[in-house]
């Protein structure tokens, strides 16, 4: 049967959620389209360049779907706006990019501290500070992890295509709610401001989950908002269903009142971390290609990864015993295949090429004594596939 013909989808169909079918679609456009196709109920949001259309479309799809649209005065309102949102059981997204993202972390602590999902979109572009706004960057990874103060856990994934955005989007949903974090989607501008075709399934085909809510009626008896099952994640109960729910950015017990105690502090942080780490196997998400007898082992995420392809596929065809390894959860990092790897004896060496001067680089330079070969630009262009080539032939 012949492929269906790509849509135009610069008018998309009002009061659709799930826009099935093929698309040629910006990077951009396909994450708020994985934002909408999840259930999002509500954006908050402020425009910054290169992650501005993604609030574009949300604006002009979301309200004809019943669903919330504002952009406020800022990206501390916006990240605000979507933890408040939240908390009243809200499926929740903003999007920004570096300086924006830097004015979020204060907020984004609280919502790991409060254990609200909510999903940020990152599309990095050249930094610090203002920078190149409309070129590429990928210097935010290190601060997606680290850049709240404090010990938490957080997810983060990095689409390599425009299908990724909407794919990784989906999963983000998922993941903001089955593990009540905040989960980052780290796009790049190359990926975001790029046109690809892209297959959005049926809506019995996204596999969407829901919450996981209090197991006895708000009158049966009193409701421990931050009580964890055995997975060490609590039900969550909303503002407005009849529960008695208490939340604070302080050390908080079970109930969520003040338990300003070190005894507390330590459980409460150790849990906040461990729900993630214990879970980081099943979590983390990579590509592989070509490594089951490589010697070198490129590691790329997101637009530079596409290089590294390139790259790695030209050495194949001069013989040499290469393989490319992408991370697409680059938190958590997928260490445990790392070692795996390293394990089987093969490899002698990594190749990390990457949009800023070596963030990904020390997650392989802590798992290994091997050598691990950097590629770096500051930002505003990325690794070609000749640079990376140049590297594995030396």
């Amino acid at each position: 049967m012949a492929a269906s013909p790509a849509k135009n989808t610069s008018a998309p169909e009002a009061g659709t959620r799930v826009l099935t079918g093929d698309h040629f679609m910006l990077g951009d456009h396909a994450c708020a389209e994985g934002a909408i196709a999840a259930g999002l109920d509500f954006f908050g949001g402020y425009p910054i360049t290169p992650s501005t259309e993604i609030a574009e479309r949300v604006a002009r799809r979301l309200p004809a779907l019943g669903g919330k649209f504002v952009q406020m005065e800022d990206e501390l309102g916006s990240i605000a706006a979507i933890i408040g949102a939240s908390a009243a059981g809200a499926r929740s997204f903003t999007a920004t990019s570096g300086p924006g993202f830097s004015l979020m972390m204060e907020n984004i602590g609280l919502a790991a501290m409060m254990e609200l999902p909510c999903v940020i979109a990152d599309v990095q572009r050249a930094s610090p500070s203002t920078g190149l706004p409309t070129m590429v960057g990928q210097s935010d990874i290190l601060q997606a992890r680290w850049g709240s103060h404090g010990d938490y856990g957080i997810i983060a994934y990095c689409p390599a295509s425009p299908q990724e955005c909407f794919d990784l989007t989906v999963r983000a949903f998922n993941d903001a709610d089955r593990y009540r974090v905040p989960v980052f989607i780290l796009m790049d501008e190359i990926v975001g401001h790029m046109t690809e075709r892209v297959r959005i399934p049926e809506p019995e085909d996204l596999h969407l989950i829901g919450r996981k809510g209090p197991r006895h009626a708000p009158d049966a008896e009193p409701f421990l908002s931050f009580a964890p099952d055995e997975d060490m994640i609590p039900p969550i109960a909303h503002a407005g269903e009849g529960y008695r729910v208490h939340m604070t950015g302080l050390t908080h017990d079970e109930r969520g009142y003040p338990a300003m105690t070190a005894e507390v502090h330590n459980s409460l942080v150790n849990r906040l971390v461990d729900k993630i780490r214990l879970n980081a196997d099943d979590i983390a998400m990579y590509e592989e290609v070509d490594t089951e007898d490589a010697d070198t082992i490129v590691v790329a995420f997101g637009c530079t990864a596409r290089s590294a392809r390139h790259a790695v596929a030209q050495a194949r065809d001069e013989g040499l015993k290469c393989g490319l390894l992408r991370p697409i959860t680059v938190w958590p990092f997928p260490e445990t295949r790392i070692r795996e790897i390293i394990e089987v004896g093969n490899v002698k060496r990594f190749i990390v090429p990457e949009v800023n001067l070596g963030q990904l680089r020390r997650e392989i330079e802590r798992l290994t004594h091997l050598p691990v070969k950097r590629l770096n630009h500051a930002g505003g262009a990325m690794p070609s596939p000749d640079e990376i080539l140049e590297l594995i032939r030396t």
